[in-house]
């Protein structure tokens, strides 16, 4: 410590600041590769207290770069996204002190900001939209970009955006989500216990506050809080861009006249910088012309969204709710808006619509339409899930009573659902294809479709979404302009508050607005209570009901197959079922508590989608019966759907649908030579072969005496006949016609197989049969002379039982 206080010392000195202003930068690196991580996080708390901001401007991008990595990905920085408190104690309290919104980082950004320091931020790692917008020299409707594109000189390397410590700070913190790969190992971390969780959480709760007008004020020294400076007025023009927006509040906060004024109004910015940086980083890959491109189903990807990136915006989503819902009484109306409510307020009206709505609806309509099909897929369904419930986190929610049932969607909330339709509908739609096209045997898969339709089935909700439906569609003299940014971006004029948009109180107007807004006017909207939905919840509601059925008799034929199965089975050398089975799911897995739950979640699902639809159980049943979904005699085994053509059964769609996700199957089986089939996984694979050869020498050698014997009609050519002769065509499962024609003109004669003396479970059964002869002092010829005498009294048994049912045939 001693030599670190040395060198602050030396720092300090006015000769050395003016000649190397770089020497603490240099200490720095190399203190971070030789220092263990708490002292360098104490030597970094140390150089923010005490230096100014003259000499720490020149550290900032290099500190920020250290722990958030890189924007190549390259450098991965303190690896916040796989840091947990578990797991690493000590490294996790001391980079969450560090980079708390009260810790020293942040004074770091504070004490930089109140200097009006700029520091460049490349364009080329923005979202592709908004990359490519700038490039084109087109202003993005965000007013995050206004006012900072800096052009290169002649030769430069590219655009940047000049950036206040604040913003370049929250910059690199939302795209380290993005840019920053998981190391290996880590990917089996619970996102929602690491660092980047943690500190997006805290963020929010910070600079976006639930309860009180005005944002926590961080105390920077001894004498009391010390709001942070409000970013100064650009002076750097953008005339190349045409007329530009305004900053969100800095004309509201040029006009202030008197400095008693709201502190409030001192503190929005950062409030609006941290909504629309994590927006813009988080949910900004997408344009609506994108968008349209991407239904070509040749569109190539242009960005795809990890599970924890979903989770991140999960959170963000869940925290806006909970922002938005905790307006005081008076303020929720916006009639009631004056100049003397808290500009906090007046955000949290404005801040879902203004700037998350848009964005939100396509970057969802990607996941639903890019998403693999499979469980992976529950995290963008919760974070829609999340956003469609904006009553679960408003305040009154405490008050509910816990009965589910009597819980019911309030009225107040019609607006929202009015003006979030296509949230609602458009995405149900999409849900829907998505059901029809998965696993519902699957539990996991199961509850995702359970979930859902509890959700929609809430009580109210689907009447308001009706409303909904009805307004848009409700004819009127003038269709409104498609203005894109009539509901989404303030006027060119005035400041984000003074430019929201008045109230428009025709609700059909309002419905029409945010469909054409997030649609186009060329849109083609298919009501989620229409006909062609209607009939695509009638196809789900089948397969539903055809998935209980095929999960109740894959657990049947799993309670048989291990009730059936013989001691020596559960050594691991019981020959399995070769003639194949359902396809692998999660109940193979996990046993009967799986269907139980997969029946469970299948069943309340049914009932909420003939709650939402109003189904009757008579249309279920006729459309069970449509289906082909009855049982057979044996109350188990159904085939695929499929017609009777000439050369047997032909599969319908439905039935290779059926067949591809493990539905229902045909009974498949060898029908081959038994001795030419593949050697199995419970054989000895060189002692089948050798077998094999022995046996067909013994059946050359002998073919003629052994089909005399055959012939006879005594009981010795019965056993003879028992042993070597194999069950006739006539006792095997139907074959298609041609099939069984090739068949018939291969007649096998009689033959010697030995395969059966390659099966680990025969050796292990004659080897245990020795043991247990030798602990009652029997050798090993007379315990092979007892072996054999029995399987002849069995053999003779048999013979004798086979030739009686023979004659019963007759």
């Amino acid at each position: 410590m001693t030599t670190f206080r040395r060198r602050v010392a030396e720092w300090r000195s006015p000769s050395l600041r003016r000649a190397t202003l770089w020497v603490p930068q240099a200490s720095l690196k190399a203190d971070s590769v030789n220092k263990p991580f708490a002292q360098r996080c104490q030597d970094l708390a140390k150089v923010i207290e005490d230096f100014p901001a003259k000499e720490l401007h020149a550290i900032f991008p290099w500190l920020v770069e250290s722990i958030f990595g890189s924007l190549d990905g390259v450098l991965v920085g303190w690896n916040l996204r796989c840091l947990q408190g578990r797991v690493s104690p000590v490294e996790y309290s001391i980079a969450m002190e560090f980079l708390d919104p009260g810790g020293p980082m942040m004074k770091l950004v504070y004490k930089l900001q109140a200097e009006d320091y700029k520091f460049d931020f490349p364009v080329s790692y923005l979202p592709g939209p908004v990359k490519a917008s700038i490039q084109e020299r087109v202003l993005p409707d965000s007013p995050l970009y206004h006012n900072k594109v800096q052009f290169p000189p002649t030769g430069g390397l590219g655009l940047n955006l000049a950036l206040n410590p604040f913003e370049y700070y929250m910059f690199f913190f939302a795209l380290s989500l993005i840019t920053q790969k998981p190391l290996p190992g880590t990917l089996h971390i619970r996102t929602s216990d690491c660092a980047y969780f943690i500190l997006v959480d805290r963020y929010l709760s910070w600079f976006l506050p639930t309860e009180g007008s005005v944002l926590p004020a961080l105390s920077s020294s001894p004498g009391g809080p010390n709001p942070s400076p409000a970013p100064r007025t650009p002076t750097m023009p953008f005339a190349s861009y045409g007329l530009h927006h305004t900053s969100l509040l800095k004309r509201h906060i040029s006009h202030q006249t008197s400095v008693n004024a709201d502190p409030a109004s001192h503190e929005i910015w950062r409030s609006e910088t941290l909504l629309q940086v994590f927006v813009e980083m988080w949910l900004h890959h997408y344009s609506l012309e994108m968008y349209q491109k991407m239904q070509s189903p040749h569109a190539k990807e242009s960005f795809t969204p990890t599970e924890e990136h979903v989770l991140v915006v999960r959170l963000l989503l869940k925290h806006l709710h909970a922002f938005s819902n905790s307006l005081k009484p008076e303020q929720v109306s916006p009639s009631t808006h004056s100049h003397a409510t808290s500009p906090l307020e007046e955000f949290k009206r404005a801040a879902v619509p203004r700037f998350v709505q848009q964005k939100l609806y396509l970057f969802l309509q990607h996941c639903f339409g890019h998403w693999p099909l499979d469980a992976s897929f529950r995290a963008v369904l919760e974070m829609w899930l999340s956003y469609l419930q904006p009553w679960r986190y408003a305040p009154e929610k405490q008050a509910q009573s816990s009965d589910c049932q009597a819980r019911c969607v309030s009225e107040r909330w019609a607006p929202f659902v009015q003006e979030n339709l296509l949230m609602y509908t458009k995405l149900f739609v999409g849900f829907l294809s998505r059901a029809l096209r998965t696993d519902l045997v699957s539990p996991k898969n199961a509850l995702m479709v359970f979930r859902v339709a509890k959700v929609f089935a809430q009580p109210n909700l689907a009447e308001m979404i009706q409303k909904g439906e009805q307004l848009f569609l409700e004819p009127e003299l003038v269709i409104p302009h498609r203005q894109h940014r009539l509901f989404t971006a303030p006027t060119f004029t005035g400041s984000f508050l003074s430019s929201w948009p008045p109230a428009v109180t025709d609700a059909s107007f309002k419905v029409k607005s945010h469909v054409y807004s997030l649609e186009g006017q060329d849109c083609k909207y298919t009501p989620m209570f229409g006909p062609e939905v209607r009939t695509l919840v009638l196809r789900l509601a089948q397969l539903i009901t055809q998935a209980k059925q095929t999960a109740k008799s894959i657990s049947d034929q799993c309670g048989e197959s291990t009730a059936g199965r013989p001691f020596l089975s559960w050594l691991g050398f019981c020959s399995t079922d070769t003639n194949g089975s359902y396809a692998a799911n999660d109940l193979d897995e996990m046993g009967q508590d799986s269907v139980r739950k997969t029946d469970e979640y299948l069943e309340k699902a049914l009932e909420y989608l003939c709650q939402m639809f109003r189904l009757s159980e008579a249309q279920l049943t006729q459309l069970t019966l449509a289906l082909g979904t009855t049982q057979d005699e044996n109350g188990k085994k159904q085939l695929p759907d499929c017609v009777v053509g000439e050369d047997g059964l032909i599969l319908t769609p439905l039935g290779r649908y059926q067949i591809i996700n493990g539905l229902r199957r045909f009974d498949i089986e060898y029908q081959g030579d038994s001795e030419l089939q593949p050697i199995r996984s419970y054989e000895i694979a060189s002692l089948v072969r050798v077998l094999f050869r022995l046996s067909s020498a013994i059946n050359r050698r002998f073919a003629g005496p052994m089909a005399a014997l055959c012939s006879r009609a005594d009981f010795l050519g019965s056993f003879c006949r028992y042993h070597l002769t194999e069950p006739g065509l006539a006792d095997r499962h139907l074959l298609s016609p041609v099939a069984r024609g090739c068949a018939a003109r291969r007649p096998r004669g009689p033959r010697l197989s030995l395969r059966f003396l390659g099966s680990y479970r025969t050796l292990l059964s004659l080897l245990l049969a020795f043991f247990v002869a030798s602990l009652f002092c029997i050798g090993p010829l007379p315990c092979a002379l007892l072996l054999v005498l029995g399987y002849l009294l069995y053999a003779v048994a048999m013979t004798l039982l086979t030739e009686r049912s023979k004659l019963h045939h007759l």
